[in-house]
């Protein structure tokens, strides 16, 4: 029996909480902030006690790349409700960068606010717009797991920002009823990768979002990551869509990691493992077992690309036996390694042939080329929940994405041959 039934429309609602928090509440104000304004930097202004609920800031362009110029140091934390910050775009589509590196944790140099993020969120309903996040540290004593957004408050928007460089990109903090929605971003090199800090040695990563309601995790670029993790979600349920997943050069461990199980879509993703990978298995489901914070046990895994360059092996999908279902439907897997471990899976239109004729390894170009065997050889998914397992989009490269067009039967992997639709705003 499927215990899940009641989140049938928890996409919808993640969708509405978005339009709820984009709306500008009457009343609300719009305030300008950078190095010619008045408040020369957002946290200034938020210092200055002039902020109230559901007000707009504007963030002026500046490479903040060095002590004195723009947003360098600048680190606060946001108390206030449905707050909306949206970054001013410079030259090339250059985003308003926060970076702390002159922030250490010594007494010396200070510390990033709470010694918790370059931003810390205490209130709710925020939304964040264009902006990179670099250079988030805290000592060892502090659990070295600094990150470019720590999340306390509920509900977060993150749009077409760059997270880089930080112990941990975003970090949410178990909140209860929270709704997170990332999308158009990416997320490099964050983690620890000093043993010295063995508070965040393994334990901090691109993404880690903890035990709240959802997540829609869509049209991002995670890569490169220092010993950690791509993406770790605890959430109850994870939309996990249209995503590039790739370990490159890096030595991530897991790409993705649902260790606390829940109802998790995992569907039209290019999900890569490098060679340098600290861990052989590639999609890790519930292996910390049930919890009673994530009532589903169902893992849901559709018209994704794997491909496995590690020259070990390993397995692509590692679930725990105890998960009540788990489905693998028109998937590529490419390179060495079992499918998965779990005996009752159910594995349906699934490729792993040698030669699946991919786009360009080099490039993590995974589209199908002509003649390809996966080519009209999947099957049509079904819906879950309320949800359709269907692919409805694709991956463009960076961070975008655009419409999937079926062509006759469809075809297996996350690109459809010949199918490429009009692309999505991404900004």
């Amino acid at each position: 029996m499927d215990r899940t039934r009641v989140r049938k429309t928890t996409l919808l609602c993640l969708w509405v909480a978005l339009s709820m928090t984009l709306a500008v509440s009457a009343g609300a104000k719009t305030w300008k902030v950078g190095p010619a304004r008045t408040y020369t930097t957002p946290c200034n202004l938020q210092r200055a006690g002039v902020l109230a609920d559901g007000d707009t800031i504007v963030i002026a362009y500046s490479p903040s790349n060095r002590p004195g110029i723009g947003y360098y140091d600048d680190t606060c934390n946001w108390t206030h409700n449905n707050l909306t910050m949206i970054g001013v775009l410079g030259p090339g589509g250059a985003r308003p960068v926060l970076n702390t590196a002159g922030l250490t944790d010594t007494p010396t140099t200070g510390h990033i606010s709470e010694h918790d993020g370059i931003w810390v969120i205490s209130g709710n309903n925020t939304v964040i717009k264009n902006l990179e996040f670099e250079n988030a540290m805290v000592s060892n004593a502090e659990g070295a797991n600094g990150a470019g957004i720590r999340m306390h408050g509920k509900n977060l928007t993150v749009l077409n920002c760059y997270f880089h460089d930080n112990e941990d990109g975003i970090l949410e903090g178990n909140v209860a009823g929270s709704n997170i929605v990332i999308k158009y971003s990416e997320f490099a090199h964050n983690g620890v990768s000093n043993k010295a800090l063995s508070e965040g040695y393994g334990y901090t990563h691109n993404v880690y979002i903890g035990h709240c309601a959802s997540l829609l995790f869509a049209f991002n670029y995670s890569h490169d990551a220092n010993v950690g993790h791509l993406l770790k979600t605890r959430a109850a349920v994870s939309y996990i869509l249209y995503n590039r997943l790739t370990g490159e050069n890096g030595t991530d461990s897991y790409e993705i990691d649902i260790p606390s199980g829940g109802t998790s879509y995992v569907i039209g993703n290019l999900v890569q493992q490098g060679k340098d990978t600290l861990n052989s298995t590639i999609l890790n489901y519930m292996e910390e077992g049930p919890n009673s914070r994530n009532p589903g046990k169902n893992l849901y895994v559709v018209n994704n690309t794997f491909v496995n360059q590690d020259t070990e092996g390993g397995t692509f999908v590692h679930i725990d036996p105890r998960a009540h279902v788990a489905l693998l439907q028109n998937n590529i897997f490419d390179g060495k390694g079992t499918i998965t471990n779990q005996t009752n899976a159910i594995l349906k239109t699934n490729y792993s042939g040698s030669h699946p004729m991919l786009g360009d390894f080099g490039s993590y170009d995974y589209h199908l080329r002509q003649a390809s065997p996966a080519i009209g050889a999947g099957s049509h998914p079904t819906s879950v929940n309320g949800f359709s397992l269907s692919p409805k989009d694709q991956y463009v490269h960076p961070a975008c994405g655009q419409v999937r067009h079926p062509v006759g039967i469809i075809d297996i992997g996350a690109y459809e041959f010949g199918g490429a639709g009009p692309m999505l705003p991404c900004r």
